[in-house]
């Protein structure tokens, strides 16, 4: 594609004035009295010449309170108790801080010094792990996208956005359905969640099936890498992404605060913005409202422009909550539409096909901060989500239709020091889905009843860390018809049940080193396409034979990995080793109907998948930063020794940037190998370097942190 068709640019309206919701467990509070309620006031400055700081994030470890500085640098955390408290602080261009406070009766004042860094390390993350922790201290491989990476990053889907990190990949047949792929295993295998809980549609039914899931307002995305079932349930084999926007509120702002978005990428002509705001209601009540929205045309590529891959994408969510001195109750409701093309096939609907889809969901979120027993904390929340999909064979005759109505719940108990743990819980789930298929989809409609029970706890042994934990998930799938006739097989209720575990190690060798391993047991059940399919899926162009008789997927996953994070550097290596029983998947019978659609026939095989991962950012000098990333898998089938389909080639980046407090200069190269260890009727593809840049600046107007990005991708014009 030319030059210039490759542009794109973003505009970032961060923090306005006031603080930011933030969610997260309370595990590593302090033990404290109940005494009056305090506050904790302070200003963050620049450590080289005292100027104040807009738009730095103040967090308190183990706690829901989060806070934004305001234009002259303060902010406030009202509602603290007497006690100790370790607080983190992270601003764009800065290195995070982490400062230890002891809160009297009286109000505590800090000033908060900050040094430049020329690249960020990412603070605290929640996905994947039992408690916040920071980033150098989570005990399983995880991948932070925030601030200036998420602003330059973000594209239309959570996939392209995430394209680019270590250990994770994209497939796609359209720009709308790009799925993200951990370590070789996409789909129902990677685990897609949206504020921890689980986005409820029907993305893994087909490589057409886009995520309804919009990055646009996403304060950062969080990547598990790995079997992490432990936490979540089946279905995560490969791994965890987790969008974090806090859509339910669950602090009081000291006042309105919020963030707005704009973009443009003329690669496809599209227009996308996103806005947020945080309105403190009443002294217990804060509000918060979001909108977003994307129109893009079809895409330009270099071999010409690529017809009926057009998008418009629309959302809206709003939250509220009750927030009292011993936690709080919200809920929210989002509204999210797709409609989006998919390119044609020579074979079948030269055209193309048009997707229609819709989600709306609910949530009830709530948390009391109060002994009970041997646990402090009880956090519960429901979700009930309608997602409807309709694919359209011009001339707009809609052919096949998918509709998924989900209810569930999750109750979790965390307890603090209890003889020889230093932390843990205990917690359960339970989750109602009602699957409804239409058209040329031959599936029968269907329902699975899941319910599950799991412990999770940690011993601290300083330098030592040592996290286990054990879940077991009973899974329920009855067809709504019962066809002991069928071609495929007898179509019957099917009941699934598995236990996981997982032990993980984390020792602090010293000098900012830090060496983990981990061994976790995960399941996934096979989905109801997968069992009970027996029709043609048009925009998939293929015709889906299932098997009735599939067992659970059983995974065993090892993970080895090295960090060292100092003031010039920050890397991580991990190697993993990962055996799946009964791994499923479509082969390609070789098989076409009249129609030209490929028959495909669920089997389910032993796999095993090994590889590596790696990621480096590097002062140079002064404010000169290499950044590196490196990832591999080989997948092969146990039993045949041949390769496994759909497993992404030799991968990575190398970027040089020159970056201050206040702008950034970045080349990049993304790279990738020739795949030519093929599964059966995959083609080989070719090797590939695509150059891209970007420029940024974080402007204080007003007391707003304010970012603008523009990005070149693919400036030689390379088709690959």
């Amino acid at each position: 594609m030319k030059f210039f068709d490759r542009l794109s640019g973003a505009v970032s309206v961060l923090a306005i004035a006031g603080t930011a919701a933030f969610s997260g467990p309370a595990g590593l509070r302090a033990q404290v009295p109940e005494h009056e309620v305090g506050e904790i006031e302070g200003v963050v400055v620049d450590a080289d010449d005292g100027r104040a700081l807009a738009g730095a994030e103040v967090n308190i470890l183990g706690l829901r309170q989060r806070a934004t500085t305001h234009g002259d640098g303060t902010f406030h955390l009202p509602g603290m108790r007497p006690g100790n408290y370790l607080i983190s602080v992270a601003r764009l261009g800065y290195a995070t801080e982490a400062v230890l406070v002891t809160l009297t009766d009286e109000t505590a004042y800090l000033t908060i010094r900050l040094d430049a860094r020329p690249f960020e390390i990412p603070g605290l993350v929640v996905t994947g792990a039992l408690m916040e922790r920071v980033s150098q201290d989570v005990l399983r491989p995880v991948n932070v996208v925030s601030g200036d990476e998420l602003q330059r990053q973000l594209q239309s889907t959570v996939a392209s956005t995430l394209r680019a990190e270590p250990g994770v990949s994209m497939t796609s047949v359209g720009p709308a359905t790009a799925r993200p792929v951990i370590r070789g295993l996409s789909g129902d295998r990677v685990l897609m969640l949206e504020d921890g809980a689980r986005v409820g549609d029907v993305s893994n039914a087909g490589a057409d099936h886009a995520t309804a899931l919009d990055p646009a307002s996403a304060r950062r995305i969080e990547v598990v890498r790995g079997p992490a079932a432990l936490l979540y349930g089946s279905n995560a084999l490969g791994g965890v992404i987790n969008v974090i926007r806090d859509e339910v509120p669950s602090i009081i702002p000291h006042h309105v605060t919020g963030s707005a978005t704009l973009q443009t990428q003329t690669v496809s002509n599209a227009y996308a913005g996103s806005a947020s705001i945080l309105v403190p209601v009443t002294e217990h009540v804060p509000f918060r409202l979001e909108v977003s929205g994307r129109d893009a045309g079809d895409l330009d590529t270099p071999s010409g422009w690529l017809a009926n891959t057009q998008t418009q994408t629309y959302s809206a969510s709003a939250g509220a909550a009750y927030v009292g001195e011993s936690g709080y109750l919200g809920a929210s409701v989002r509204a999210y539409r797709n409609d989006y093309g998919i390119p044609g096939d020579e074979a079948a609907f030269e055209e193309g096909v048009l997707i229609e889809m819709e989600r709306t969901a609910a949530k009830l979120k709530g948390s009391i901060e109060r002994d009970f027993g041997p646990f402090h904390t009880l956090e519960a929340d429901a979700a009930f989500t309608s997602y409807e999909h309709r694919e359209i064979e011009p001339p707009e005759e809609p052919e096949t239709a998918f509709q998924l109505e989900t209810l569930s719940g999750d109750v979790l108990a965390r307890h603090g020091s209890l003889g020889p743990f230093s932390s843990g819980a205990v917690g359960a789930r339970g989750s109602f889905e009602d699957y409804g298929f239409g058209g040329e989809v031959e599936t029968p409609d269907a329902r699975r009843y899941t319910a599950a029970v799991y412990l999770f706890e940690e011993i601290d042994l300083n330098p030592v860390r040592i996290e286990a934990g054990l879940r077991y998930d009973w899974v329920s799938v009855v067809p709504l018809e019962v066809d002991p006739s069928a071609t495929i097989g007898t179509i019957r209720d099917r009941t699934f049940h598995a236990a996981s575990g997982s032990l993980g190690l984390l020792y602090d060798v010293g000098a900012g080193v830090r060496v983990g391993t981990s061994v976790a047991r995960a399941f996934r059940t096979p989905d109801i396409i997968e069992l009970f399919s027996e029709g043609a899926h048009l925009a998939a162009y293929a015709f889906e034979l299932g098997n009735p008789s599939l067992d659970t997927e059983v995974g065993t996953g090892v993970d080895v990995f090295a960090r060292w994070g100092t003031e010039t550097v920050s890397a991580e290596l991990t190697g993993f080793y990962n055996t799946i029983s009964g791994y499923v998947f479509g082969e390609d019978t070789g098989a076409t109907t009249a129609e030209g659609l490929a028959v495909y026939q669920y089997q389910g095989n032993d796999a095993r998948l090994i590889g590596f991962e790696g990621g480096l950012d590097w002062t140079v000098v002064g404010d000169l930063v290499a950044h590196g990333s490196l990832s591999y898998v080989r997948g092969t089938l146990a039993d045949t020794d041949e390769p496994l389909p759909l497993m992404p080639p030799l991968s990575g980046t190398l970027g040089l940037e020159y970056a201050p407090t206040t702008w950034f200069v970045r080349g990049e190269a993304e790279l990738a190998s020739e795949q030519d260890r093929l599964g059966a009727f995959e083609t080989t593809t070719d090797g590939y370097t695509v150059f891209n840049a970007s420029a940024g600046v974080r402007v204080t107007l007003g007391g707003r942190l304010n970012v603008l990005t523009l990005t070149l991708e693919n400036i030689t014009d390379e088709e690959y």
